[in-house]
């Protein structure tokens, strides 16, 4: 037996109701950033059960790498990206679209036939992060995901933050300027400054 649980779900099961899983073969998660705490709860308290961590954004229909805690794999030291899926490709590159080596960051693209076209009615958005591909097949395009992301030493792909302000809460994407900007609309509102504050582990706010 196999589930999916969004982030948020697998932490709430894993500090609620971990006994619950205990049967499961095996539990994808993903959506967001993965709780280590909670992951290694359930490592824990289901011996039998297979972790897997997955990502990838929606314009890659949706999984597009992951990192497996299996049965004889129940420490968990750093989570990453992991590695790629099947019929998935991705770069690590520079400014310049070029490779970076190994342990350093640049930019994360993801390549494959999963990709999406574009988005609805926004072709200037949709050209911008759906560019051509310089490594695959002619006419294939890579999607600029606004990841900061590094390969570590053992060809797995560590995620380092945004080349952007964009977050990530409960599974949907925020842009903190666009709120920031509504708000000093306001003529009560001189300045506006919008973060993320995690003040217990799991449970993000703005």
């Amino acid at each position: 037996t196999a589930v999916y649980f969004t982030t948020a779900l697998f932490d709430a099961m894993a500090s609620e109701a971990v006994g619950a899983l205990a049967g499961l073969e095996e539990i994808w998660t993903g959506g967001d950033v993965l709780s280590a705490p909670a992951l290694r709860r359930v490592l824990e308290e289901c011996p039998g059960t297979t972790v897997v961590h997955a990502y990838g954004p929606t314009e890659s229909t949706v999984f597009c790498s992951y990192q497996v805690f299996g049965p004889g794999e129940r420490v968990v030291e750093r989570l990453h990206l992991g590695v790629p899926m099947a019929n998935t490709r991705m770069y690590v590159l520079d400014e310049g679209l070029r490779p970076v080596v190994p342990g350093v960051v640049g930019e994360l693209y993801v390549a494959g036939s999963h990709l999406a076209r574009g988005y609805v009615g926004r072709p200037g958005l949709s050209s911008e992060r759906f560019v051509a591909d310089p490594f695959g097949p002619a006419g294939e395009r890579m999607y600029r995901t606004g990841d900061l992301a590094r390969w570590n030493e053992h060809g797995e792909v560590v995620f380092e933050g945004r080349a952007d302000q964009q977050v990530k809460l409960r599974g949907f994407r925020i842009e903190p300027g666009e709120i920031e900007s509504a708000l000093v609309v306001h003529p009560s509102v001189a300045q506006a400054a919008v973060v993320v504050r995690e003040d217990r582990p799991g449970d993000k706010r703005l």
